[in-house]
């Protein structure tokens, strides 16, 4: 903890301030404070806000400066009154996701992103069928078909937007199922696959990966829906963005570092990592310094499987860093030997709750997201 967390006088030092406006900091979420344990009556404060917001004060506020170093994990770049990460914890509209995926569905939980509009109907008809072989394939040819015919979302009321929102869930749900079903989503996705033991593991998971703040799927999602196109294209979007190897397809990299445990033993594994300097798949997370509160609500449903249990032991004992739910969504899938695609494909089901309710919010805002990019190309002749 000491080198995590630093005095008062040694962040006002670095910050070059005085004590209200680290109060200032500390108010408004910028920077994190906890007891010291020494001495309650005083605190102490988490050393990489405190560095991080040296080094944007360092950096001035010039706007381009300000935009670009906003992209990656920096500061927000839009207001949502949906998801926000505080205090190491995930909050859907100011509730914890942790507490709603004990009792909540992925339906309740979608209701709420959307604030609370819209009932629960299925809208796929019983005779709806799903081209492509794989899970994913179904998922992009689902929305793919959809995202061509429905009309677009801007000038449309609210009530009509989430009702539509809900048939569209439900058509990525019944995509990843096979085909439509009865009950409830993690219910249907359960049955369909053979394995009704995981239905409540399932929908733990789906609540959540709900939503994650602005991460680069809804990003994408939200510049789509920013045009006014369909909400079935706004979800397509994140579909894409959610299809790259840096975001839902961690699974596959997860996956190759228990086989490569497997083969060389957990500690050799972490070892040979540590030695190379890159990172440990499924390990870590920049919101999170003090653990993924996701994946230990999760992993602490279930058993993980011998290797899995092995492997987060090692990487945590060798490096400190928590499991993320990258490595516990791929633990389960393994746990209860679910299709080989499942991480993906529950993780693109619960997160088209949260596409669509910032969907629905960026099309309510009527502006277009537009950045402007930072030239660094050759100098054009003036």
């Amino acid at each position: 903890m000491d080198r995590d967390w630093i005095s008062a006088e040694e962040a006002m030092s670095r910050l070059g301030v005085r004590p209200q406006t680290l109060y200032a900091y500390v108010s408004r979420g910028r920077i994190e404070a906890r007891p010291d344990p020494a001495d309650p009556r005083r605190s102490r404060y988490r050393l990489a806000d405190v560095g991080g917001l040296a080094e944007r004060k360092k950096r001035g506020r010039k706007a381009s400066e300000v935009a670009a170093g906003a992209i990656a994990w920096g500061e927000p770049v839009l207001a949502s009154a949906i998801t926000t990460v505080a205090g190491g914890r995930l909050f859907y509209r100011g509730r914890d996701a942790v507490a709603l995926a004990r009792t909540e569905t992925l339906e309740s939980v979608a209701r709420l992103l959307r604030g609370g509009h819209g009932a629960s109907l299925k809208a796929a008809p019983p005779t709806a069928t799903f081209a492509g072989q794989s899970l994913r394939e179904r998922l992009f040819n689902a929305l793919s078909a959809r995202a061509g015919i429905d009309p677009p979302a801007r000038g449309r009321a609210a009530l009509a937007l989430a009702v539509e929102a809900v048939g569209l869930l439900d058509l990525v749900a019944d995509a990843a199922a096979g085909g439509p079903g009865e009950g409830p989503i993690h219910e249907r996705i359960a049955n369909a696959w053979g394995r009704p033991d995981a239905a409540d593991f399932i929908r733990r998971q789906l609540v959540l990966l709900a939503d994650h703040e602005l991460n680069a799927s809804t990003f994408a999602a939200r510049v789509t829906a920013s045009t006014g196109a369909s909400l079935a294209a706004s979800a397509l979007s994140g579909l894409c963005a959610l299809s790259g190897p840096l975001h839902g397809g961690m699974a596959g990299r997860v996956i190759n570092l228990v086989e490569e445990a497997r083969r060389l033993g957990p500690e050799a594994t972490v070892a040979g990592r540590i030695a190379r300097a890159g990172p440990t798949p499924g390990f870590g997370h920049p919101l999170y310094p003090d653990g993924d509160p996701r994946a230990a609500a999760l992993l602490a449903a279930f058993a993980p499987p011998a290797e899995y249990a092995a492997l987060q032991t090692a990487v945590e004992t060798m490096t400190g860093e928590a499991a993320n739910v990258d490595f516990a969504v791929t633990a389960l899938s393994a746990r209860f030997g679910l299709p080989a695609d499942a991480p993906f494909a529950l993780f693109a089901v619960a997160r088209t709750a949260g596409w669509l309710a910032h969907a629905v919010e960026q099309v309510q805002t009527g502006t277009l997201i537009r950045p402007r990019a930072r030239y660094v190309g050759e100098a054009p002749p003036l």
